[in-house]
């Protein structure tokens, strides 16, 4: 009978494992950010320095030429790096919230694919869990790489609506469209979404097409923040880092 209890006692809903792992998944992210800001990406900079130590030298017009070919390498270098950084540790959550986020992705996304954004945001939002935020933000974030890596689109949009009983996120795009049948195969990361939106009770809806563009609309439920068990977590941040 003991063995019994103990076993019922620890047994959790696929849905809250879920929740853990993608919890585990997000810190093991923010520690390897964090290893690439303070090592590599502080490595890199001081790589610079003495590039640009070289360069005032005085040595020959070659030279030189050579050493700024590498300053402009490493400037771009540097640039991926902090773009790797920003896509694994979604710290514009806790500096400036969830709104900014997604506006910042935005910008990304125009400035560097020259795709015009339209965001339906509004103004100011109710607090939202820990969880539900991170969930919004990295759909939003995956959906717009998807945009600028594959769809060839001239526009995209964001809608964010945030109800009194669930929060709806549309992002759209008048690209080439695909066929979700085949996503996974190309890396499109709609199954990262399907279970973010599924560990929370939400669900995922794709609509694309050769030629048609893509439309993504996530659901999630609005509920209180729950408690996750330390313990789950630190097994659940294992696996991670085995795998």
């Amino acid at each position: 009978m003991r063995r019994r209890t103990s076993k019922a006692s620890t047994t959790e809903a696929p849905e809250d494992l879920s929740r853990q792992l993608l919890n585990a998944q997000e810190e093991e992210r923010g520690r390897i950010s964090r290893e690439l800001h303070d090592e590599t990406g502080q490595g890199l900079m001081v790589l610079g320095f003495q590039l640009e130590m070289l360069a005032s030298d005085g040595k020959g017009q070659e030279d030189k030429a050579k050493i700024q070919e590498s300053l402009e390498l490493l400037d771009r270098t540097i640039e991926g790096l902090r773009r790797t950084i920003a896509r694994l540790s979604p710290r514009v959550l806790e500096e400036l919230g969830l709104l900014a986020g997604i506006r910042r992705e935005a910008q990304v996304v125009s400035r560097h694919m020259g795709i015009e954004g339209d965001l339906q945001l509004p103004e100011e939002i109710q607090p939202l869990s820990r969880e539900l935020e991170v969930a919004i933000y990295r759909s939003v974030q995956e959906a717009l790489h998807n945009t600028a890596k594959h769809s060839h689109a001239h526009r995209c949009s964001v809608k964010l609506d945030i109800g009194t009983s669930k929060v709806t996120v549309q992002i759209e795009d008048d690209g080439i469209g695909f066929s979700p049948s085949t996503a996974r195969d190309r890396g499109f990361g709609l199954e990262g979404m399907r279970e973010r939106a599924a560990a929370l009770g939400g669900s995922v809806t794709v609509r694309s097409g050769p030629e048609k563009g893509t439309r993504i609309r996530l659901v999630f439920p609005l509920e209180p923040a729950r408690d996750i068990n330390p313990t789950t977590i630190e097994n659940s941040m294992h696996r991670v880092s085995a795998a």
